[in-house]
């Protein structure tokens, strides 16, 4: 089991003031956490959303990062990969550079983002991305291996070029795929590529997404195989306070996952800007239980077939809010679950700077020794 932090540098108050502070106490947690063992630091990329994510530009940030610390891998959860937002030959110039200077660090996702408000930003319609997404998946790790490329596509034409650098890791970092619906999870098993799992899906849900991964991974065929070799691996979203006050946890972790919810139905399905309340642990599972409510109306009427994705990120019991042994029980039935990778999602709008670094500190000492004593002991067992 790996632990990870992601980000989407999101915040409450969206002024210049705020993203300098935002930006400056990610590398303070990410120096904290690579000192207390975390495995991976992943970083989404998001264009034009005030408040739900200012993580426009991810490969500075991982490569500011990357400078600073010497262990914890620099993950991209996910490039997105529209060629008029990241050319194709663009990003894999960046994600070599990336593996080079991080000495080899680097994990890279790819995805296509996910709202028109972004899509628009560069003259696309969302609905009509996929294509040109399938086109630079499958392009991208043959840029980063060959000595030259020369690829004439529907969306992407390159006359034959020698690209640098070519990444330290051989043949190519891992890859990964964004994944919220069936249908991307099927995609990544079989492209034989790791699933990121974004969004607030529970134990149960990771259950069923993860039997849907493993089955299409173990039944894929060559020819579908995206880069060299595939990546086997399944990484889930964990939204986690954990403090030694847990009540507290539970009333600064739910009043987070609820800004995070209002802010992404905003951009999403054109809700209401995010709550900033601060009501109790009770009040504020009310308020959830009430904009699923709202979303399930809204899905409803626009006859949108309601899944998942849709809807957990309202449900109350699909966190680690609480002390360590809250976020022990939860993260074990996260790994019965099928999870190799939880993706902790500290930093959610309303969150405290200073009960992110409790929060990291109290994993990093109570909760990641925990899974890696019972790893050694497995191990041993063998």
């Amino acid at each position: 089991m790996k632990f990870s932090i992601i980000y989407e540098a999101q915040m409450a108050d969206p002024s210049p003031e705020s993203e300098v502070r935002c930006f400056n106490e990610i590398v303070e947690q990410v120096l904290l956490a690579e000192e207390m063992g975390f495995d991976n630091v992943w970083c989404v990329e998001h264009t034009a959303l005030t408040q739900y994510a200012h993580m426009s530009a991810p490969e500075t940030m991982l490569a500011y990062l990357a400078g600073k610390t010497s262990r914890i891998g620099i993950g991209h959860g996910v490039v997105c990969l529209p060629p008029a937002m990241n050319h194709p030959v663009k990003v894999a110039e960046r994600i070599a550079t990336l593996d080079i200077l991080s000495g080899g660090r680097v994990h890279f996702g790819m995805g296509k983002g996910g709202t028109q408000q972004e899509a628009g930003t560069f003259g696309y319609d969302l609905t009509e991305l996929q294509p040109m997404i399938d086109e630079s998946m499958y392009l991208i790790p043959k840029i980063m291996t060959q000595d030259e490329i020369e690829h004439d596509g529907k969306y992407i034409q390159i006359p034959r070029r020698p690209i640098h650098p070519k990444p330290l890791q051989k043949p190519h970092p891992p890859l990964y795929y964004a994944c919220t619906r069936e249908a991307t999870l099927e995609l990544a098993g079989r492209r034989g590529i790791g699933a990121l799992v974004l969004g607030f899906s529970g134990p149960e849900e990771i259950a069923r997404k993860n039997a849907v991964y493993r089955e299409n991974f173990r039944n894929r065929k060559i020819e579908d195989q995206v880069g060299v070799v595939p990546t086997e691996h399944l990484a889930a979203f964990c939204a986690a306070c954990v403090l030694d006050d847990r009540e507290e946890a539970r009333r600064i972790g739910l009043r987070g996952q609820r800004f995070f919810a209002e802010a992404i139905a905003h951009w999403y399905q054109g809700g209401p800007k995010p709550s900033i309340d601060d009501l109790s642990a009770e009040e504020q599972e009310a308020a959830l239980s009430k904009g699923k409510e709202a979303i399930v109306t809204y899905l409803s009427e626009e006859k949108i077939e309601i899944g998942d994705e849709h809807t957990s990120n309202y449900s109350v019991a699909q966190d680690a809010y609480g002390n360590a042994d809250d976020c022990i029980r939860y993260v074990t039935r996260l790994q019965d679950a099928g999870a190799d990778e939880v993706l902790f999602l500290f930093q959610m709008g309303t969150i405290p700077h200073e009960s992110i670094l409790e929060t990291i500190r109290n994993i990093g000492t109570k909760v990641i020794p925990h899974f890696r004593d019972q790893q050694k002991t497995a191990i041993a067992a063998e």
